[in-house]
């Protein structure tokens, strides 16, 4: 059965087509709030937060879109809401190999230790700039160059012009670029 039967059936109040949603669904929302949120317990609650979003208002979806492309938007609501409720509010960590890394995958031991710390030294610079970056700004950020979102998709996720995404995300990476380049050149 493809997505939009199961959209279908959902809409009409079949809960096996529901759960089949939420099945299909589950690891793409709780690994986007976790790279947003950088915590299991909030991207957990993040992505309770959203399939009781989706249940709720799946009427109102009109399938112009991807359903992807709405729990995007709905996730990234639910982080914002964090943000601006004052409360901590941490963003994407590459350090986490839980949230990235599929556990059947086996490390290359070709490469050297020096090589892997200069990674790590690195991710762990790119993770600091990251975190420092405007939660409007990381989102769009994060949408793009980690998630693989179209220009055009991320600005219906955010509710930006397709400018304004492409503006946001310019900005971010200068702000980015800078930040590394700054502790590249005058250490930590």
């Amino acid at each position: 059965m493809d997505e939009n039967q199961l959209i279908t059936l959902a809409k009409s109040g079949d809960r096996k087509a529901l759960s089949e949603l939420v099945k299909k669904y589950e690891q793409t929302v709780y690994n986007f709030a976790f790279k947003i949120c950088r915590s299991r317990e909030r991207a957990e609650h993040t992505m309770q937060e959203t399939f009781y979003s989706m249940v709720k208002n799946l009427n109102q979806f009109d399938q112009k879109s991807k359903l992807s492309t709405w729990l995007y938007t709905i996730v990234s609501n639910h982080c914002l809401m964090l943000v601006r409720s004052g409360k901590k509010y941490d963003s994407l960590s590459f350090d986490d190999d839980d949230a990235f890394i599929d556990e059947s995958e086996i490390s290359d031991w070709s490469v050297s230790p020096g090589v892997v710390a200069e990674n790590n030294e690195l991710k762990k610079m790119l993770d600091d700039a990251i975190q420092r970056l405007p939660a409007d700004y990381r989102i769009v950020f994060l949408l793009r160059d980690i998630e693989g979102l179209s220009t055009e998709e991320t600005g219906k996720i955010t509710e930006l012009s397709i400018a304004a995404v492409k503006s946001r995300l310019h900005r971010a990476r200068a702000f980015l670029r800078n930040e590394l380049n700054k502790k590249l050149q005058y250490g930590k």
